[in-house]
């Protein structure tokens, strides 16, 4: 109804325009990018500048802790929620006051999975729809040094005994693995940690 009242007011026929396929794509391709642009501007507020200042202070004054010490004592003392990654964000760049982010390890993430990768295990679920639109989990386990998978098995309602069962199938028990990463995930369960 809209498009017959708009073709009486406006000559529409003189507008058409023939374009090539490819450049019908680059202009949807553009007004997608556009569209999310601006759909997703803004972010999250800045901090109150108080806690900005209350959080370069307790940089200043305890040189030795990291983002993770100060979001605890914020939350511990104060009862002010903050994650240590938007500690991080506001940590101050001046000298003096420390060399900008801290860690709170004594070594960066990627050169502990290089001096260990012979001895550690990641494991995880990952969903599978069917056609059938039935909802699978498949679980693996892969051998970080050789990325070689180790365990890969598929079932519909995984269980943390289920997935303890899939670890000692795949681990031997004369096995040269140190560390097992996994996310938090109940299915984790302590037991498996063990």
């Amino acid at each position: 109804m809209c498009l017959l009242f708009w073709s009486r007011l406006f000559d529409w026929q003189a507008a058409l325009v023939v374009v090539k396929t490819s450049t019908f794509l680059r202009w949807h391709r553009k007004g997608f990018q556009l569209y999310w642009r601006w759909k997703s501007r803004g972010g999250r507020p800045p901090l109150p500048k108080e806690i900005r200042q209350l959080i370069a202070r307790m940089v200043r004054e305890n040189v030795t802790w990291g983002e993770e010490r100060i979001a605890d004592e914020l939350s511990l003392k104060l009862g002010i929620y903050v994650s240590p990654r938007t500690i991080r964000k506001y940590w101050p760049q001046q000298p003096g006051i420390g060399s900008g982010r801290r860690r709170s390890a004594s070594q960066h993430w990627k050169t502990f999975v290089r001096n260990h990768a012979q001895g550690i295990v990641a494991c995880d679920f990952l969903l599978a729809v069917t056609a059938g639109f039935r909802i699978l989990f498949v679980f693996v386990a892969l051998e970080i040094g050789s990325r070689r998978i180790l365990q890969c098995n598929v079932t519909a309602h995984p269980t943390a005994e289920w997935t303890l069962q899939q670890l000692r199938d795949a681990i031997p028990s004369d096995h040269p693995y140190q560390f097992l990463i996994h996310d938090r995930d109940t299915i984790f369960s302590s037991e498996l940690d063990a």
